[in-house]
């Protein structure tokens, strides 16, 4: 059954890779807009007017991460649209490193518009995703083509990405379905911590805490890279926005790996595995911090190594995975199912981080896609676990309460020994009856039946003692042949009643088996007590074996 649905959901958790990746052509309102094709000529002193009449100056095949960093023209491909007050339109571009950006639009009629940016680089046209968002002027000439004037590029994946023309109606609508996929999201992730931290306070498992430190780091890198961020700080300028970035998302990586580490069973791993874990655990942070830090001395240096402490830490899941399944962990399929999305595309992006996938809008949001699928999934895998914890927890309760009554019963007739008994009969302040039970010449019945013999006579008189005492009478095998029971004396029990019951038990070979008794009643608030009401009852039972056996005698504990 469980094979079934490790079956079913691998395939759920497939498809949705899939459309992570390649997204339908109606999940492509989150990139708004025509695609324009971009040419890059290095930034030598040229004059803006020479430029943007001559596109055929301009590099149009050599791959733009190859240009490395440092300042840039960047001219689109033919628009050849209009701008309408019923229409208007509005040019759309990853969000980059860049210390500063121009922009200047070219008219059919020769007219050239330009934007500039200030400290804050493109913070005032972020939208969600984001994605910048420059309004085009509106005038009756057609656009002919857009310039961008880059300075200080880092250049990680590109000068001037994803360059789109849209309408602004496009670009309110692309807004509409982020702010669907990012609220989702935080949704889910804020609904998962209040639930793993409750279950915590609970039951106290490590994964539980690391995996809300991963949902928490997610958390923050939503705001920051959806660009909602730049709508709360206006003031704070991209280049920190982005700075952000690499903080939570190091953190995230952190937090991933010491969940991966926790989520399985506590059984120890490989030396060598758990070491290499710890250090991709500190090592995705602090090159995150790195990236934060140092960008502006030298960003391409610490992406990369930020880059390849990421690839680390994927190189760690697949030796965790080969021991979880070693050690036949009961959650190994669930953390595959759960988690497949998020490691394949963690991949593809380290992939893009390394130049080997062109930039691309929705591998750039894979983390929140794939975490988003993640939660999903995670709140059906943390149930199973929890219930299996629970079982786990079930198991061991029984198997506690088997231990107890084991120590606690006497193994061969099934009553309290005497430890037992001692315990629970001791305290009882109101009035209580003690009887204490001798089996008749018992050593005659060891010889003439034997050991096995008697042994099973002691289990039939002490059943029939259980069978004769009503519930709230503590029946007891004190030792060798003799038992007790305690009962209160409001619920006295007739001895020579009881006698009359025992003498009717059938015994093997129809051996006659009788018992003497001897019965004293009075408090046993406390060890003296015990000790007093035990005294009175044992000098009641020695009368009755003097008297000839076969008879109950009672004494006051006075008279004792």
């Amino acid at each position: 059954m469980v094979s079934a649905l490790s079956r079913r959901l691998l395939c759920i958790a497939f498809a949705a890779l899939l459309a992570c990746i390649v997204p339908p052509a109606h999940a492509q309102a989150g990139v708004a807009g025509q695609p324009l094709g971009t040419c890059l000529l290095v930034d030598r002193g040229q004059r803006m007017d020479e430029l943007i009449r001559h596109p055929e100056r301009f590099d149009c095949t050599t791959p733009q991460h190859r240009f490395g960093s440092g300042d840039f023209w960047a001219i689109t491909t033919s628009i050849d649209r209009r701008s309408t007050f019923a229409e208007p339109l509005a040019l759309r571009f990853a969000s980059l490193w860049q210390d500063s950006l121009a922009i200047h639009l070219l008219y059919a009629d020769g007219t050239v518009r330009s934007w500039q940016s200030d400290q804050r680089g493109i913070s005032p046209l972020l939208q969600l995703g984001a994605i910048g968002q420059l309004s085009v002027p509106v005038r009756d000439p057609a656009l002919v083509r857009a310039l961008f004037h880059v300075k200080g590029a880092a250049n990680l994946r590109g000068i001037a990405s994803g360059v789109r023309i849209a309408t602004e109606r496009e670009g309110g609508r692309a807004n509409l379905v982020l702010a669907a996929l990012y609220t989702f999201f935080a949704g889910m992730a804020a609904a998962l911590i209040v639930y793993n931290l409750a279950l915590w306070c609970a039951m106290r498992h490590r994964f539980q805490l690391h995996y809300c430190m991963l949902l928490a780091a997610l958390l923050g890198y939503t705001f920051t890279s959806s660009g909602a961020f730049a709508w709360v700080a206006p003031m704070l300028a991209n280049n920190d926005r982005l700075r952000f970035n690499y903080v939570f998302i190091g953190l995230a990586g952190g937090a991933a790996a010491l969940f991966t580490r926790s989520f399985f069973e506590d059984q120890p791993m490989p030396r060598w595995l758990d070491r290499a874990s710890q250090i991709a655990a500190m090592a995705v942070p602090f090159s995150a911090m790195a990236a934060a830090l140092l960008g502006a001395v030298h960003l391409r240096i610490a992406d990369l190594l930020y880059t390849l402490a990421f690839g680390g830490l994927l190189a760690i899941v697949i030796p965790t995975l080969w021991g979880a399944w070693q050690r036949r962990s009961n959650f190994l399929w669930l953390f595959a199912v759960a988690w497949s999305a998020p490691i394949l595309l963690a991949a593809v992006r380290i992939s893009a981080a390394l130049n080997f996938v062109p930039w691309n809008f929705w591998i750039d949001n894979s983390t929140i896609l794939s975490m988003g699928m993640e939660a999903l999934v995670s709140s059906l895998a943390v149930a199973y676990r929890i219930k299996f914890l629970r079982d786990e927890r079930d198991a061991a309760l029984t198997r506690e309460i088997i231990a107890r009554n084991l120590a606690d019963i006497d193994p061969l007739t099934g009553l309290l020994n005497r430890r037992a008994f001692l315990q629970r009969a001791i305290g009882r302040s109101e009035q209580q009856q003690l009887l204490l039970i001798d089996i008749d010449h018992f050593k005659r019945v060891n010889e003439t039946l034997g050991h096995d013999g008697g042994d099973e006579v002691l289990r039939l008189f002490a059943a029939a003692l259980r069978n004769a005492a009503p519930d709230p009478v503590l029946v007891a095998r004190m030792g060798g042949e003799e038992f007790a029971l305690v009962t209160p004396a409001a619920q006295r029990i007739e001895a020579d009643a009881l006698l009359a019951t025992l003498r009717k038990v059938r015994m093997p070979f129809d051996l006659t088996i009788t018992a003497s008794i001897g019965t004293c009643s009075g408090s046993l608030a406390t060890d003296l007590d015990w000790k007093a009401l035990y005294r009175c009852a044992d000098c009641a039972l020695f009368e009755a074996k003097a008297a000839g056996r076969d008879r109950a005698r009672a004494l006051r504990l006075d008279a004792a």
